[in-house]
């Protein structure tokens, strides 16, 4: 049993448990090893969820770097919704990758990404900030879509009516929600994507 292994199966089980139950308990009956055996691989469960963060996010770590000459702005959104659609791989993806640091691997993409937003004329800081705001953005949006589709008993469209009445800051009060109209996750996320895009144009002086 090596690493891999382990981290192949740890995902597994997350996508079948979720998050909140997966333990090196059940890892290691799944494995048919005793638990201690996990140890000689990880110290703890805080090590095994970032290896398992790590590894779940290989779709989007491996997706080619851009080139000289590339329109920025597509590669901005493309490489947003890269991120997005990796999280959404996995059962919880978002609340795994959530805290999460990178590796020396993931760092040296982020110059490379850093280094062609600047060759295309970006200011270091909008360029910086944008990126790190379209970060967090997809988490949070991955982290309602995905909370909606585990919720058990949520209405279709609850988590939606929530975020935008909480974004409208309405009181929330009962049967609010309903006058709400729900959002679909595709249009908010590349509406939103887009606004951050926007404001990175025009940062540059591009607009």
């Amino acid at each position: 049993m090596n690493r891999e292994t382990v981290i192949a199966e740890a995902l597994d089980l997350l996508d079948e448990v979720g998050l909140d139950a997966v333990s090196t308990r059940q890892l290691a009956k799944r494995l048919g090893v005793e638990q201690p055996s996990l140890y000689w691989h990880f110290g703890n469960k805080k090590e095994l969820l970032g290896a398992m963060a790590e590894a779940a996010m290989a779709p989007h770590a491996t997706a080619p770097l851009p080139e000289p000459g590339d329109d920025w702005r597509e590669w901005f959104l493309e490489n947003t919704r890269s991120f997005r659609r990796t999280l959404l791989l996995r059962r919880d993806g978002a609340r795994l990758h959530a805290g999460s640091s990178p590796g020396p691997a993931d760092l040296g993409r982020v110059v490379r990404k850093m280094d062609f937003l600047a060759a295309a004329g970006l200011p270091e800081r909008p360029a910086r900030m944008a990126m790190l705001a379209a970060s967090r953005f997809t988490v949070g949006s991955v982290l309602e879509e995905q909370a909606e589709a585990g919720g058990a008993g949520d209405p279709a469209g609850a988590a939606d009516s929530r975020g935008a009445a909480g974004a409208a800051g309405s009181g929330g009060g009962a049967g609010r929600s309903s006058d709400i109209p729900s959002i679909d996750h595709d249009e908010a996320f590349e509406a939103g994507l887009a606004l951050i895009a926007d404001g990175l144009a025009l940062a540059a002086g591009q607009r």
